[in-house]
């Protein structure tokens, strides 16, 4: 039987590049290409009776696109993705703020 985990890193290994750009696209004369975050991971084991198993799993984030007119190149960023990330972000770092104040009242 062979090693699940090999062969799924052996085709993962090829997602690099590929996952986080997508194909560029043409839109009325204008190229688009659309960037994310992306992950993957993989797993699998066995134990001594031979029996085994994997699995896997990934997401990914938009987080906007490469705009092109003509000679201008521009990033468009996905508000949305930009909200879900600052949202939680803005709030550690007030916390953290807050206490970094508090400790150094006393």
């Amino acid at each position: 039987m062979p090693n699940i985990a090999l062969e799924l890193g052996k085709q993962s290994a090829s997602f690099g590049v590929n996952s986080a750009y997508g194909e560029q696209r043409d839109v009325g004369g204008i190229q688009v290409i659309p960037v994310a975050i992306t992950w993957t991971g993989f797993g699998g084991g066995s134990d001594d009776a031979g029996n085994g198993g994997g699995g896997g799993g990934g997401w990914a984030v938009p987080l906007g696109s490469y705009i092109r007119r003509g000679g201008d190149v521009r990033f468009v960023p996905n508000l949305v993705s930009l909200l879900a990330v600052a949202i939680p972000f803005v709030w550690v770092a007030g916390r953290a703020l807050s206490r970094v104040i508090r400790v150094l009242k006393k």
